[in-house]
């Protein structure tokens, strides 16, 4: 009997254990066992499995090279950036993400996020509760531009969200939507004019090769002052190093992050000795319907490879090479 693993920290039941179980595989989660972001923990919890329901833990070389039985890795999300494509392509492991189903949770996070670093929240709640009544006031959001580095479903579903709330809204992706563009009246420009422009960024775009660190000491330094920063995307889009450098001289009024790049965020991170910050850790999709949907998809994935079935549009890698595909 094929084996699948669940690597989440969490007990998540839902609708993908029967679907696997039907499907003729023995299901493990291992919320319990050790820390999966380190290359041994993970070898070990997934040795004898086919298939893996992943969360954002590194699949490099090294993993994959000893997981030999691993035939897919269909990852809870939209994002694989933290899996090592060419060695899954050599090893022919079929990787594997869930769109459609988490965009709008992300985008609330998103938006969470936003209201609460303009609002000045937590630390207004902090201070009512040591009894300083000190009030100042803050700048108005509606009329404001937001600039949305990438507008795939969840930058679509952040821009409706903040056309509601008054905001012109700018966006840079190559690939936009045209017809959603001009619906909503969003203003396509690129990379340098975004950064220039916008009074709030958030960004919802991959940790490509050319993103990685596209928020950095010199693209700060070209935007507006007072700039904020948004990123419930990849940590790794943002050098932290001067993210931290431009929010203690203000010339970044605040930001608010979900992802790090180093996940989980370190103790010794500065970020966490600043109040014009507003954490979270990496939840952004994690929304009861879209556990509930990411799941559900992830295991009919599983179980249509099995089978023979190939997912099309939610394999990642093995281009061209879906006929040679074997379980």
């Amino acid at each position: 009997m094929p084996k699948c693993v669940y690597t989440a920290k969490n007990p998540w039941d839902g609708p993908h254990v029967k679907i696997l179980k039907e499907g003729g595989f023995e299901f493990q989660q291992v919320y319990d066992e050790p820390n999966v972001f380190q290359e041994d923990a993970l070898i070990s919890v997934l040795k004898d499995a086919e298939a893996v329901i992943a969360g954002s833990e590194p699949y490099t070389p090294r993993v994959i090279e000893n997981l030999p039985k691993l035939r897919v890795i269909a990852r809870a999300g939209v994002g694989y950036d933290a899996v090592n494509l060419g060695a899954c392509d050599a090893a022919n492991i079929a990787v594997c993400t869930t769109p459609g189903v988490n965009h709008h949770c992300v985008a609330e996070h998103a938006i969470a996020l936003l209201m609460g670093v303009v609002r000045g929240f937590p630390m207004l709640d902090q201070k009512v509760r040591v009894g300083d009544w000190k009030r100042s006031p803050r700048p108005r959001l509606m009329g404001t531009t937001l600039g949305i580095v990438g507008l795939g479903r969840i930058g679509q579903a952040v821009a409706t969200r903040a056309v509601g709330l008054g905001m012109k809204v700018i966006a840079c992706d190559p690939y936009a939507n045209a017809e959603f563009v001009k619906q909503w009246d969003i203003e396509l420009v690129d990379r340098e004019t975004i950064f220039k422009r916008s009074d709030y960024l958030t960004f919802h775009c991959p940790a490509t090769k050319d993103a990685v660190h596209m928020v950095n000491a010199q693209s700060i330094a070209t935007m507006k002052p007072g700039v904020v920063i948004i990123n419930t995307a990849r940590g790794g889009l943002i050098d932290e190093t001067a993210l931290v450098a431009g929010l203690k001289s203000g010339h970044i009024r605040a930001a608010g992050l979900d992802v790090f790049e180093v996940e989980p965020l370190p103790l010794s991170s500065p970020l966490l000795q600043l109040e014009n910050v507003l954490l979270a850790g990496h939840v952004g999709g994690m929304d009861i319907e879209s556990i509930h949907d990411t799941n559900k998809l992830a295991a009919e994935i599983i179980v249509g490879l099995s089978k023979g079935v190939w997912p099309t549009g939610c394999v990642q890698n093995l281009k061209g090479k879906e006929s040679a595909y074997k379980w």
